[in-house]
C-alpha cells in the first residue's frame, strides 16, 4: 500500500467539516493478516447500531514492511474503510482493534490486543521463522506486549485464568490491562449447535451421510504441508453415497499462495466431490455440522474437540514442536491417531459416534474460563476505553451464517446464508 493517497475519512484535518456526525469516538481497526481480520468481525458486531461510533480499517505491514494478501481485499468486501497504513500511523484513534501485535505501537490511540486463534499461547513452543535454534516463546512474551520499554496494550484480551499466570511471569507490568475474557468464537458455536442439521443441508449432506471434515494449518509440518495428497487420498477412499468431505484451510494459506493456487491444487478433488470452505466464514458451520474431524494441532482441531466432534490428528513430522500443556498437547492426548496406510472407512467407523465428554469438558475448560461470556465482557471493555456508556440493548451470541462452499467453477455450490 506505499504509496497510496489519503482518504478524506472521519480522522485527522479538517474531518469535522466532512462527517456524519461531529464528535464520534473513532476506533481503528488491524488487520495485518486475513486471519487477525476475519477474528475480529465477532467483536466488531458489538459496536454496530451505535451512532456515537465510527469504525476504520487499515492494513499493517510485517516487520520487512511487505503486505499480506488478501487483507485489503478482505476489508473491501466487507464494505470497510480502509485507510492507508501511512494515513492511519499519522492520526489518532479513541479505541485501536487488534488481534496480532504486528506494528500496532506505530499506531496512536488506545489498544485493545486479542488473540487470532485459541487463546493467546502458541500451541508451538518455537517461532517458525526464527529458525532451529530459537528459545522457545508464546503469544504474552514481553517482546510482544512492550516496546521500548512502554505497554503498548491499554486492554489484553486473556481466553483463561491460566494465561494470568504465564503473563505474571513472562511480562508482569501488563497484569493490570490484562481481561480475561472468554472466547467470543468458541460461545458463537456453541450457540450455533442447534442449527446443525440446517448446516448439513447449507451444505449437500444427504441423510445417511457422514461428513468429514479435513482442516490444516499453514507451516510446512502442517496436515496438508506434510500429506498434500490426503484430502485427495480420502476422496478416493470413502464412498461418496456414504461420505461427504469437506476441508478448511488455515486463512494464511489463501493470503500466502491466493484463491486461484488453492483451488488450483484441489481442482480434482472439488470435481470429485470436495466441500472447499472460504477462508473468511463457512468453517464453524461446517464444524457444527461435521461427524468426525480430521486434522493437525491448528485451532480449529481443537475447537473441533471442544464441541465434541471425534477427532483424528494426522501424523506430524518431529520437527513439529507442541508448547508442554499447552492447548494442542491436551487435544493430542485424547485425539485419534489417523494411519494412512491403513483403511481410512475403517478409522472413521472407529471412532464416528464415539465422544468422550471428560476429554471434550477438559478441552473447552482451556479454550474459556468465561463459557458465554466473551461478548457481554469484551463490550464492556470496548466501551470503558472509549468512555462511553454501553448500549441498552442485551448482547446475544449469535449462531453463524450458513456455510457457503466453493466449486469446482470457482462459484458457490450453495445458498447464501440467510
Amino acid at each position: 500500500m506505499a504509496g497510496s493517497a489519503w482518504l478524506n475519512g472521519p480522522v485527522g484535518l479538517g474531518a469535522d467539516s466532512r462527517v456524519l456526525r461531529r464528535g464520534c469516538r473513532s476506533v481503528l481497526v488491524v488487520v495485518p493478516f486475513l486471519v487477525a481480520g476475519i477474528r475480529l468481525l465477532d467483536v466488531l458486531a458489538l459496536l454496530k447500531s451505535d451512532h456515537r461510533v465510527v469504525v476504520m480499517f487499515t492494513v499493517a505491514p510485517a516487520g520487512n514492511g511487505s503486505m499480506c494478501h488478501g487483507a485489503a481485499e478482505f476489508v473491501r468486501s466487507r464494505g470497510g474503510l480502509l485507510l492507508p497504513w501511512e494515513q492511519a500511523v499519522q492520526c489518532e484513534f479513541d479505541l485501536v482493534l487488534a488481534a496480532s501485535e504486528t506494528a500496532v505501537e506505530q499506531l496512536h490511540g488506545k489498544v485493545m490486543l486479542l488473540p487470532h486463534g485459541a487463546g493467546m499461547l502458541a500451541s508451538r513452543s518455537r517461532a517458525r521463522s526464527a529458525g532451529p535454534d530459537a528459545q522457545p516463546a508464546h503469544g504474552l512474551d514481553r517482546g510482544a506486549l512492550v516496546h521500548r520499554g512502554r505497554l503498548v496494550p491499554a486492554a489484553l484480551g486473556l481466553t483463561h485464568e491460566g494465561e494470568l499466570g504465564v503473563l505474571q511471569e513472562s511480562c508482569p507490568e501488563a497484569l493490570p490491562v490484562a481481561i480475561v475474557a472468554g472466547d467470543v468464537c468458541f460461545d458463537r458455536l456453541v450457540a450455533s449447535m442447534p442449527l446443525r442439521e440446517r448446516y448439513r443441508q447449507a451444505l449437500g449432506v444427504a441423510d445417511g451421510q457422514q461428513l468429514v471434515m479435513v482442516t490444516s494449518t499453514w507451516q510446512p509440518e502442517s496436515a496438508l504441508g506434510s500429506h498434500p495428497d490426503l484430502v485427495e487420498q480420502m476422496l478416493d477412499e470413502l464412498p461418496p453415497k456414504e461420505y461427504r468431505v469437506a476441508a478448511v484451510l488455515h486463512p494464511n494459506i489463501w493470503g500466502v499462495h491466493g484463491a486461484w493456487q488453492v483451488q488450483a491444487w484441489l481442482e480434482d478433488c472439488l470435481r470429485a466431490g470436495l466441500l472447499l470452505l472460504p477462508p473468511e466464514e463457512g468453517w464453524r458451520a461446517a464444524l457444527v455440522a461435521a461427524d468426525a474431524v480430521v486434522g493437525d494441532h491448528g485451532s480449529v482441531t481443537s475447537y473441533a474437540a471442544a464441541t465434541g466432534a471425534p477427532v483424528l490428528l494426522t501424523p506430524s513430522p518431529p520437527e513439529c514442536f507442541l508448547r508442554p500443556g499447552s492447548l494442542a498437547e491436551v487435544v493430542s492426548q485424547g485425539a485419534g491417531r489417523l494411519r494412512l496406510d491403513r483403511s481410512l472407512p475403517e478409522q472413521l467407523q472407529g471412532v464416528l459416534g464415539r465422544r468422550s465428554p471428560h476429554w471434550q469438558a477438559r478441552v473447552a475448560g482451556l479454550i474459556t474460563s468465561r463459557p458465554g461470556q466473551a461478548a457481554e465482557i469484551l463490550r464492556r471493555a470496548m466501551y470503558g476505553l472509549l468512555d462511553l456508556r454501553e448500549p441498552c440493548r442485551a448482547v446475544t451470541n449469535a449462531p453463524v451464517p450458513l456455510p457457503t462452499a466453493v466449486g469446482a467453477d470457482q462459484s458457490p455450490v450453495c445458498g447464501e446464508p440467510e
